[in-house]
């Protein structure tokens, strides 16, 4: 068995990579493949409705808010939020916690007047800024949830008075939605959803249509909205592999169970970490991500050996990303807690070994 910790694209469940393989052969007793059939068939049509009415449940998304599923990964997301809703003069906030931010900050400066508020990378983006103050024209503030490659957290969402607008790809029905506290919610799906491919978003209508600017209509929400996510033809394939995968969700016992189970995971190998001489976290204690469990080797020459351990055990993506180094363990909703306990027992036996 291989134990899948890669960042992303990331693990499916298996009965979802199952019925995923079986209907790319047969599909809906059509006799033809989910691949090739038209996206305007009754067949896929109940696929579109399905995804989207799971995605209000899981969600709490009421009819206030449009689902849509769209292509351009949730990198599109960084310009399209502010080009929707950001008018010319007008200032955002953004809190910089990484990569993410960082590249959705660049993109919004096209769009308006950006005031990065909050940022955590005087300390190497190992821990989550709590404390800013907004400007009083402030349009909306925007977040990234969760940063895969530093492995932080927000573990409370702030409380503000302007709306919200988050990028939760790497976290999204990893626990329950407050979904009030949120105007805008995207989310690739690559990493707890469904292969690369589609990008969801969840968007309070009423926040759009205020800008003066031309809108190209492909990249009008609005547009969206009003062709169902079928202005042109969407990513069926992984649209479909994501209602699996939310029904999987479902299955499990939805967002709230989900969150129980990622709590477990993560204590598991965070306990190890904290014990384990050969290793130290990387991301600040309070901060710690349940998605994306970064640490360090606390002598350099550990990384090459622990990784062939790693190899030797079935244990895949594991290497940190190339600017943080170290090791990163990514325990998304679909790794079991006997992967994690078999990376666990690695780190005890590479210990044993060199500790």
């Amino acid at each position: 068995m291989v134990h899948n910790f890669f960042a992303g694209p990331a693990i499916l469940p298996k009965s979802v990579l199952k019925k995923a393989s079986e209907s790319v052969l047969s599909f809906a007793d059509m006799g033809l493949s989910v691949l090739e059939i038209s996206h305007r068939s009754k067949q896929f049509g109940e696929v579109m409705e399905k995804a989207e009415n799971l995605t209000r449940t899981l969600s709490g998304a009421t009819d206030d808010y449009a689902v849509l599923f769209l292509t351009g990964g949730a990198s599109s997301q960084f310009y399209l939020t502010a080009m929707n809703v950001l008018g010319k003069g007008e200032t955002a906030a953004y809190v910089d916690t990484g990569t993410w931010s960082t590249k959705a900050i660049k993109e919004a400066k096209l769009f308006g007047n950006i005031e990065v508020v909050a940022s955590s990378a005087d300390r190497g983006y190992s821990y989550v800024p709590k404390n800013f103050n907004l400007p009083s024209n402030t349009k909306y503030l925007h977040i990234t949830s969760n940063n895969t490659i530093y492995g932080t957290q927000y573990q409370k969402m702030p409380d503000v008075s302007v709306p919200l607008v988050c990028d939760m790809s790497s976290d999204l029905f990893s626990r329950p939605i407050d979904i009030e506290k949120y105007d805008i919610i995207y989310a690739g799906a690559q990493k707890n959803l469904g292969p690369a491919g589609v990008t969801l978003v969840i968007i309070k209508k009423d926040i759009l249509g205020k800008v003066e600017r031309e809108i190209p209509t492909m990249l009008d929400y609005r547009t969206h909205i009003t062709k169902g996510s079928m202005f042109n033809t969407p990513p069926a394939f992984p649209i479909y592999v994501s209602m699996l995968t939310m029904e999987w969700i479902m299955e499990q016992g939805g967002p709230g169970r989900m969150q129980e189970i990622n709590e477990e995971k993560a204590s598991i190998l965070y306990n190890e970490i904290d014990r384990n001489p050969c290793f130290t976290g990387k991301a600040e204690s309070e901060d710690r991500s349940r998605m994306n469990v970064t640490f360090l080797p606390t002598k350099e020459e550990y990384t090459e050996p622990f990784l062939d351990m790693c190899a030797a055990n079935n244990c895949v993506g594991v290497k940190g990303h190339r600017s943080v180094g170290g090791f990163r363990a990514s325990i998304y909703n679909a790794i079991s807690k006997e992967s994690v306990q078999v990376l666990t027992d690695t780190m005890k036996d590479f210990a044993n070994k060199f500790g």
